[in-house]
């Protein structure tokens, strides 16, 4: 590790392969991962169709260059737009790189009307990236610290506040378009009313702003839709997304609709190895097996398994502020730092992750067991318990 750049606290451990839900370390000990690299392996380690889809690949095309047509990048942009009631799609390689495309298309459509400061509104305890511009948008000093000059042309408010949002639109003639995760991920699990993104496309619908969703992590079937703003009857103008459609391949896909779709022209945006023939495959091989297996209706049901054990076996702990959820994105806020969970769970053989200081976040695989999904329960709550026998 010497000759890496520390731009990670990385913990003790390496895993030499994954089976499922689980990961087995270069010493042979196994761990159920509820984790999935932070949302990426949706459908687990090793999945057979996807596994298949990219050594098939890898044996005939891995690249060519968006110079030319790339036939199973237009046959991904089809089942996409199918999914989610978009029009086209920009392909990237990370969750980063579609919010920056996001971003670029509102700051282009905003320059072709003539506004004269293109603004963003974004949430206060957002994550969008690390970019320039998506750090910007995020809304985390922690994120931002050090970077400074950051980009102008963002302002804020607080996440789940129509009303705050609505003040900046009284107040602002520059605002172009809203940027959101439609449940904050990094923020801590926080899931908003449910009236929040109708309000927001109100909003947006009376001054002919974009609503921009950050579907990165809440994306792919996680939440029991294949996008979250699905649990509502709104669409979005842009939605991004990247983790979970490449299953631990580096794909990201910015998707727009209307006028959102026609802002970028050639030599707008690019990207060198964006959509190449090898991710495009692996990604339809994740769209695969979320539509034939029944991967995303189980995830929501999964969720309201983990959910109601968890609150079943923390009850009447003090320390348990809340536990909250949609789908596989699962939190457990704790009335004080917990950090020290993460380490006692990488003891105790199970992968979790703690985020803004003091909630435990889940986000295992869709293709969980019911038993997994119960093993996950009896292990964290025996974690935030204190009982680990």
């Amino acid at each position: 590790m010497d000759h890496l750049m520390e731009t990670y606290k990385r913990l003790p451990v390496a895993f030499a392969r994954g089976e499922g839900s689980w990961l087995v370390d270069t010493e042979g000990r196994r761990y159920l991962d509820a984790l999935t690299g932070i949302a990426v392996c949706g459908l687990g380690h090793a999945h057979p169709r996807v596994t298949r889809a990219i050594a098939e690949q890898a044996g005939t095309l891995l690249h060519t260059s968006n110079l030319y047509r790339i036939p199973l990048q237009e046959q991904l942009a089809d089942r996409l737009c199918a999914l989610s009631g978009m029009e086209r799609v920009f392909f990237g390689n990370s969750g980063a790189e579609a919010n920056e495309a996001a971003i670029k298309i509102a700051r282009l459509y905003g320059n072709q009307r003539n506004v004269g400061k293109p603004s963003i509104i974004v949430m206060d305890t957002s994550f969008h990236g690390r970019t320039m511009a998506t750090l910007t948008a995020t809304g985390s000093r922690k994120v931002q610290a050090g970077f400074e000059p950051l980009l102008t042309g963002f302002l804020r408010a607080p996440f789940n506040d129509v009303d705050a949002v609505a003040n900046i639109a009284r107040n602002s003639q520059d605002v172009v378009a809203i940027l959101v995760e439609p449940v904050q991920g990094e923020g801590g699990i926080y899931v908003p009313d449910a009236d929040y993104l109708a309000r927001l496309r109100r909003i947006c619908d009376d001054h002919g702003w974009f609503l921009m969703l950050d579907e990165v992590q809440t994306g792919n079937g996680r939440t029991g839709r294949y996008f979250a703003y699905q649990h509502t009857d709104i669409l979005p103008d842009v939605v991004t997304t990247a983790k979970g459609l490449g299953n631990g391949i580096p794909i990201g896909a910015c998707l727009a609709r209307g006028t959102a779709a026609t802002v970028f022209g050639p030599g707008n945006h690019g990207s060198t190895f964006g959509g190449n023939p090898l991710v495009c495959a692996a990604a339809l091989g994740v769209l695969d097996a979320l539509e034939q297996d029944g991967l995303i209706a189980r995830a929501e049901m999964l969720g309201s398994r983990i959910l109601s054990g968890l609150r079943h076996h923390l009850a009447g702990n003090n320390r348990v502020r809340d536990i909250r959820g949609l789908g596989l994105m699962i939190g457990i806020e704790l009335a004080d730092p917990c950090g020290e969970l993460v380490t006692q769970g990488l003891a105790d053989g199970i992968l979790i992750n703690v985020t803004r200081d003091n909630v435990v976040r889940l986000l295992p695989p869709l293709t969980l067991t019911d038993a997994e999904a119960d093993a996950i329960v009896e292990r964290v709550a025996a974690l935030v318990n204190g009982d680990r026998g």
